[in-house]
């Protein structure tokens, strides 16, 4: 019995001086600290960047029109035709009187001529010299006077059918056969093709930052593609009912896929200032003493408690601004059942 008991007493005062050492296994996240983005988004809507209103440069009747809503044109193709046969009738008598105007004037020269010659034979006087010089100056402003008719009477008939100035795409048809049009009036909408833009309402706080700000367009219907953009016209006073600016975003590589209406959303990023690291949620440790982190002592296989200032707390992730250097591994996950003298050892990492 005594043997016994002196040997339970030795056991337990090896298992005294001898503790058993737990390490425990933990799961990292490597620091790394970049730049604050800010990004803000907005809904715009795919606007032509030139849609131009096109009209006839003299009033008529429409005889034909020759596009539908959303046709594509190219330069000089006819859009639409006016009846031509007042313009023909004016075109002929414009004609007509460079021909009589002609006529008189080859009759005024030969009188003139005539008339010099009396003049050196003395069968003539200086004043019908005169006369006959002055019908001869009239005849060559009338015949000019009746040339300029016939090139506006030409320049007129040429404006009767309505012609694409650029490459587009047709956005509205304002005019019918049969409508009588005055001059200048719309009749064809274009906007040129391959030049889009997206217009949005800044708000008064982004008004700013809007023109230092990277700018990227997305569409709904392609959420993944972006494509770049640039701000381009920004209103110089804000809407009397929506207090918002309007902005205009060019898109220089816009394609066929980018139609006109479509509904994109402008994410415009701005650099905040100082780098920020992010790390898990599930990496912060709080008791009372403020936000830390359990930062990994590879060395000596340990972990330190580390205060860090933390900048903004998302729902997975926190933003840290100092506290943690660049390159540290904090301890990501179980944080609350680790104490700083435990062994640990790293089983996996993660970057952030």
């Amino acid at each position: 019995m005594a043997v016994s008991t002196l040997l339970i007493l030795t056991g337990c005062q090896e298992a005294t001086q001898k503790p058993v050492e737990v390490v425990r296994p933990v799961l990292v996240a490597t620091i790394h600290y970049k730049p604050q983005v800010l990004d803000r988004t907005l809904v715009g809507v795919v606007r032509p960047r030139i849609e131009t209103d096109l009209g006839f440069r003299i009033a008529g009747k429409v005889a034909r029109r020759l596009v539908e809503v959303g046709d594509m044109i190219e330069q000089g193709q006819p859009l639409a035709a006016l009846d031509g046969v007042d313009l023909r009738l004016q075109a002929e008598q414009a004609e007509a009187e460079e021909r009589a105007a002609r006529g008189a004037l080859e009759q005024a020269a030969a009188a003139e001529e005539r008339a010099k010659g009396l003049r050196g034979g003395g069968w003539s006087t200086d004043a019908q010299i005169e006369l006959t010089r002055a019908a001869g100056d009239e005849a060559r402003a009338r015949l000019l006077r009746a040339q300029r008719a016939v090139e506006l009477t030409k320049n007129s008939l040429s404006y009767a059918t309505l012609l694409a100035d650029s490459p587009g795409v047709v956005t509205a048809t304002l005019v019918e056969p049969g409508q009588v049009l005055a001059a200048g009036q719309t009749a064809v909408r274009v906007a040129r093709a391959r030049e889009r833009e997206v217009v949005v309402s800044l708000p008064e706080s982004l008004v700013a930052s809007a023109k230092g700000s990277a700018a990227f367009v997305s569409l709904w219907t392609s959420p993944d593609r972006k494509y770049a953009s640039k701000l381009r016209e920004l209103a110089p006073s804000a809407d009397p009912v929506t207090r918002t600016f309007l902005a205009r975003f060019s898109i220089s590589d816009a394609g066929d896929d980018m139609r006109l209406g479509m509904t994109a959303t402008l994410t415009l990023s701005e650099n905040g200032g100082a780098p920020v690291a992010r790390v898990p949620l599930s990496a912060l440790f709080n008791q009372g003493a403020g936000p830390s982190l359990y930062v990994v002592n590879e060395q000596a296989n340990g972990v330190a408690l580390k205060n860090v200032t933390v900048r903004s707390y998302g729902a997975q992730e926190v933003e840290i601004t100092d506290g943690a250097a660049e390159g540290a591994q904090v301890v990501s996950l179980g944080v609350q059942k680790l104490d700083p003298s435990q062994k640990i050892r790293v089983v996996s990492s993660l970057a952030f």
